[in-house]
């Protein structure tokens, strides 16, 4: 893009720079060749000074006025005029048409580019000619419908070829552009979902364990504090495990020998070992090899829904069912607690977390409870 861009500068400069070459190469011609009086030579000079200073003012020392319509509409005006003095004085000068033809090329639009060039070419034959010949041959006729059509032909081309590298550049700008954004929206969106995983594990590992340590620190009497600190103790333990593995995005610690039901059936005892809820592990389907992603989505699924039923469900006992379909892994968890009006908003982070990891997967979650009558939770993720 850069080298295109310094490519089209660079044209654009020898654009600008050779109408005054070519004015400059024509009156040393004419001044070398020709054998007119010092008064008419003067005169030429004269008027070659003006088209110098003219171009110089209205276009090169202006370029803001290069967007006004009518000063640029005076200038090709000048131009115009300028060339039908000099050319009818002098056929050397008839090169100088292309200081016109370039102007009115980059600054009229339309059926105006056409007129000046075709008028400009006209000029051209009469250049040639020394002026309108008297008898008007048809060879002039002809000469100047040639130097007509030509012109307008390469006038033609050669805006079409100038539209064109402006669209293709302004689709390359607005490629990038696009680029650009994209990468922005994508490194935005991994910060975003990395923090949601942040808190996800902190709440699936860190909360639940120390809400696991509370309690039994809290359940602790005279007769069996021993054993709640042994327990407070292993949970802090393992959590202190969990969380370095979270910080450092690793799997699970059930999952690193494990397979998913496998670990589902070590979380759940582990559960009702320091709850004294009993809980019923339920395989259907073949077991088959999933992503890692899915199998950690499911257990920490499994790991919320059992935090939740500890805290709030007070429930005698729970049934966790992993059911290996066709095309998706199913998780249900369900407790016969005293249950919750799902109408009723909630403040807590369990069911929102939940949620944000299934749907991750492509996945859905699935809630049913009402009061007294238990809950039951179902993450659908595809296999």
């Amino acid at each position: 893009m850069a080298a295109l861009d310094r490519w089209e500068r660079r044209l654009v400069t020898i654009a600008h720079v050779i109408p005054y070459f070519v004015l400059i190469v024509t009156t040393v011609l004419y001044s070398i060749f020709t054998a007119q009086s010092a008064p008419e030579r003067w005169f030429t000079y004269g008027v070659v000074a003006f088209g110098f200073a003219w171009m110089m003012w209205w276009f090169t020392l202006h370029p803001a006025w290069h967007r006004r319509t009518d000063l640029m509409a005076v200038f090709i005006a000048g131009m115009v005029v300028f060339y039908a003095v000099l050319g009818m004085r002098e056929h050397w000068f008839g090169a100088v048409s292309y200081a016109v033809y370039v102007y009115a090329s980059e600054i009229l639009r339309g059926r105006w580019m056409f007129f000046v060039v075709a008028l400009t070419a006209g000029l051209a034959t009469l250049s040639l000619f020394g002026g309108y010949p008297s008898d008007a041959p048809a060879a002039f006729w002809l000469l100047m419908l040639v130097f007509v059509v030509v012109a307008c032909t390469f006038t033609y081309v050669g805006h079409v070829t100038t539209e064109q590298s402006r669209m293709r550049k302004e689709l390359l700008e607005e490629n990038e552009g696009l680029h650009a954004q994209l990468l922005v929206q994508a490194h935005e969106a991994g910060v975003q979902d990395e923090r949601h995983r942040m808190a996800g594990e902190i709440h699936d590992t860190l909360a639940q364990g120390l809400a696991g340590i509370i309690t039994q620190l809290s359940a602790a009497s005279s007769s069996d504090w021993e054993r709640r600190v042994a327990v407070a103790t292993d949970l802090a333990r393992s959590n202190l495990a969990e969380a370095r593995r979270s910080v450092h995005a690793l799997r699970p610690p059930a999952l690193d020998s494990a397979a998913l039901h496998e670990a589902l059936d070590d979380v759940a005892s582990g559960w009702s070992r320091h709850n004294g809820v009993p809980v019923s592990v339920t395989l259907t389907g073949a077991v088959r090899e999933t992503h890692p992603e899915v199998e950690v989505a499911l257990l920490r699924t499994a790991q919320e829904a059992l935090a939740n039923v500890a805290k709030h469900a007070s429930a005698s006992r729970v049934g966790l069912t992993l059911s290996y379909m066709e095309d998706v892994v199913t998780l249900d968890v369900r407790d016969d607690g005293v249950g919750f009006d799902l109408a009723r908003p909630s403040d807590g982070f369990g069911l929102p977390a939940m949620r944000h990891r299934v749907h991750r997967l492509s996945g859905a979650l699935f809630v049913e409870s009402e009061p007294g009558a238990g809950t039951a939770i179902s993450a659908r993720v595809p296999a």
